[in-house]
């Protein structure tokens, strides 16, 4: 099967780019339920005339519908997704199992590709998602070339993998650190990327400063030759909030490369680096390709990837906004006249002060606000010298002072592309209905079935050694972590554990590449040898490994169920107990779940969240634990034998709850202490606040009072918010003017009719 091009359309110029130099395929995504909601997105109209277009031309499009939805927006999705059936895209690709759940229920025609999200990196977690129905899956991108080889050895189902890019510093889908400053969730497309902020971290000489979580991108160019002989049937380039002609750029290359490699792989390549010189993203780096192995990936690919120097800003700096005006009638026509995106439309006038280049009209660029809240990629099309000498460009409305400007491609890159959308969109006129979501029932709790689940406060740690102190607060369970350590604790059997295997729980890790496949199938045999029966899950692959062994299932936190449709999914593979997402709120867990299910649920109410997982060993140089952003928020960084970790210095707690949460009907806590050293100390503050209903000092509550940071619920807000104060007004006016409020009217006084 020959290997498909795929390609981003972040808005119609990229999609005419992408068709323009030949790819196979695109991925774009809608208004809603994407990971790139700061891109431009299409309407309604648009993506309908898209999926005619392409489909005459015999290319494909796929939709993403990559994150994960809460159980207040369920039957949205479902309107969403019959929309999606009508108009007939090529495939979806999916995160949440609640959408997996939901079209193997209602649109079983619709063709699903597993996200990266999803966090796949094994031939057994591939497979567990094609026996579900899934036709694809976008696998990690954390993985080399010898762990996609082994994949395709184990599995029919289509592969599709990153070759250029942008990475993630945080393993695939487990990124919690946006989530964590604000709400702001990666796995809800709105991700702030905290890894490219600048940090301060305290050193052995010091306080120093560098971009230290800021990968380099990802170019493959050299291994597709490889990639293309093992079958990968999908390549996919990343850039969904990239300019056209980045796109176009990107897949010429690689079309060229793809279609001369056989006949002149040496030359192919060559030709390919050079039509990707003009890129002036960052770095470029192969990630985990051409280690042979997985420890030594581990210790090695944090240098390989990671460059403190480099700045977080894509491009060749231009300096930062100066000066703000409104554009006038002439500028604002030039911008309607020259854009078919309505966002590209709305601009004002900036002057740049501190860059070496001033950019001229068909210039691409990129703003990043100072604030890290938001950046776009934008087209310059207007340029205007003052009195003064001073030049002012064109720039998307909502960017002030102080934002940061980069280059990306020059207008001399720049190519006019064929538009795929028709000048007439008249008839393409299908939207959303108002369709009823059929009620879901989550199965009720059978007598003795939850035996492996008792009530109770559950303790979880990562070392052998912190299951005698966890021993103190007398836990109904004690959960250990398998990680590099315990697994060499458990199965030499050096010590004697503190607990039966009856009272503990063994916690999997959520990241599963199938250089370690193999091996962890073994010790999961090994450790139901000696007894142990319960396992905490994270994973798809650690279903696949323990479906029909005779032990009982608990769905982890990266697990994602923030909706009863994934918790089916799950019930589906024969889970029956799910501990909630540590991004998680109260009133969605609550609306998740109801009453005569919530013996189902453990909640985490103690813990150092993940907020970066990452693959590799920080490097060598980098000398600290412990490191700060600009508000002064103090986090800590543990390199370990698998991998590395960043949590906040200061816990997440919502131990003064727990009272509250009995009466709500969830009865198992877990205090999770996992890769922290547990002290007495700390132990009996828990315990405390407990006992006391009293908060934890200076712990975080993360989202669980406030929930996800959602604009569409901030905007009803706030005009919410304005009718109140308007009928404020007028009910004063009334009360000082009388019953009718016209002008000139006296008060009227007791007893005294109109």
């Amino acid at each position: 099967m020959k290997s498909e091009l795929l390609a981003p359309a972040g808005n119609p110029e990229a999609l005419d780019a992408a068709i323009g130099e030949g790819a196979d395929a695109v991925y774009l995504g809608l208004k809603s339920f994407n990971a790139r909601l700061r891109s431009s997105n299409f309407a309604w109209s648009q993506f309908e005339a898209t999926v005619s277009a392409l489909h005459r031309q015999n290319k494909k499009i796929y939709v993403t519908v990559n994150t994960v939805s809460e159980e207040a927006e369920t039957e949205r999705l479902y309107r969403f997704l019959s929309y999606l059936n009508k108009i007939g895209p090529d495939g979806l690709i999916v995160q949440d199992f609640g959408v997996v759940r939901m079209c193997q229920e209602f649109f079983p025609q619709l063709e699903l590709h597993g996200s990266t999200q999803m966090n796949v990196e094994s031939a057994a977690g591939v497979n567990l998602l094609s026996k579900a129905g899934l036709k694809r899956v976008v696998v990690a991108r954390e993985l080399g070339l010898e762990e996609i080889q082994k994949i395709k050895e184990h599995t029919n189902t289509e592969i599709e993998m990153f070759i250029h890019g942008a990475l993630c510093v945080s393993e695939s889908g487990l990124c919690l650190f946006s989530s964590y400053l604000g709400g702001k969730s990666a796995n809800r497309g709105m991700c702030t990327q905290a890894c490219r902020r600048l940090y301060t971290a305290e050193t052995s000489s010091g306080e120093k400063q560098g971009y230290y979580f800021s990968p380099s991108d990802l170019q493959l160019v050299d291994k597709i030759p490889d990639l293309m002989a093992l079958g990968v049937e999908s390549f996919k380039i990343e850039g969904r909030m990239k300019s056209a002609e980045y796109v176009g750029s990107v897949v010429a290359a690689y079309r060229y490369l793809m279609d001369h490699c056989e006949e002149d792989r040496k030359g192919a390549v060559a030709a390919a680096k050079r039509m990707l010189a003009t890129d002036f993203a960052r770095s470029k780096t192969t990630y985990w390709y051409d280690f042979k192995s997985n420890a030594d990936g581990v210790e090695g690919a944090g240098s390989k990837i990671l460059n403190p120097d480099q700045a977080g800003g894509t491009g060749i700096y231009l300096g930062h906004i100066d000066k703000i005006t409104a554009a006038d009638d002439e500028a604002k026509q030039a911008a309607y006249e020259a854009s078919s995106d309505t966002e590209e439309k709305r601009i004002v006038m900036a002057t740049l002060k501190g860059g070496s280049y001033e950019p001229d009209p068909g210039d691409s660029i990129r703003i990043h606000k100072k604030d890290d809240t938001g950046r776009a990629s934008h087209k310059v099309k207007i340029v205007n010298q003052d009195e003064d000498g001073v030049r002012w460009i064109d720039v998307p409305l909502g960017f002030h002072r102080g934002d940061e400007v980069y280059l990306l491609q020059t207008k001399s890159m720049s190519k006019r592309y064929p538009h795929v959308l028709p000048n007439d969109m008249g008839k393409y006129r299908q939207q959303p209905k108002d369709e009823v979501l059929p009620v879901l029932d989550l199965t009720p709790v059978e007598k003795d079935e939850l035996s492996y689940f008792p009530e109770g406060l559950y303790i979880q740690v990562s070392t052998v050694a912190d299951l005698f102190l966890a021993q103190s607060i007398h836990p109904v369970r004690a959960v250990l972590e398998l990680n590099t350590s315990t697994i060499q604790e458990l199965t030499s059997h050096r010590t004697v554990l503190p607990f039966s295997k009856k009272q503990m729980i063994i916690s999997l890790d959520a990241y599963c590449p199938s250089s370690l496949e193999e091996s962890l199938a073994q010790t999961l045999d090994m450790l139901i040898q000696d007894g142990f029966r319960t396992f905490i899950v994270n994973n798809v692959a650690h279903i696949a490994m323990l479906k029909n062994k005779k032990v009982s299932m608990i769905a982890g936190s990266y697990l994602y169920t923030f909706n009863r449709w994934a918790v089916s999914f799950l019930e589906n593979q024969n889970i029956g107990a799910f501990i909630t997402p540590q991004e998680n709120s109260r009133d969605n867990l609550k609306q998740t779940f109801d009453m005569n299910v919530r013996d189902r649920v453990m909640i985490t109410v103690y813990s150092y969240p993940a907020l970066f997982r990452i693959r590799f060993k920080m490097p060598a140089d980098y000398d600290f634990t412990y490191f700060s952003d600009k508000e002064q928020m103090e986090f800590k960084v543990l390199s370990t034998p698998d991998g590395s970790y960043v949590m906040p210095e200061a816990p997440f707690s919502i131990t003064d709850k727990t009272t509250q949460l009995k009466k709500d009907g969830f009865r198992r806590f877990l205090i999770d202490f996992s890769r922290t050293k547990v002290s007495k100390q700390e132990l009996k503050v828990v315990q405390s606040s407990i006992i006391k209903n009293q908060p934890v000092q200076d712990a975080s509550r993360f989202n669980w009072k406030d929930g996800f940071y959602n604009p569409e619920k901030l905007e009803a807000y706030r005009a919410g918010a304005e009718r109140l104060a308007i009928e404020k007004q007028e009910k004063l006016k009334s009360q000082k003017y009388g019953r009718s409020g016209g002008k000139g009217r006296r008060p009227l006084k007791r007893g005294e009719r109109w």
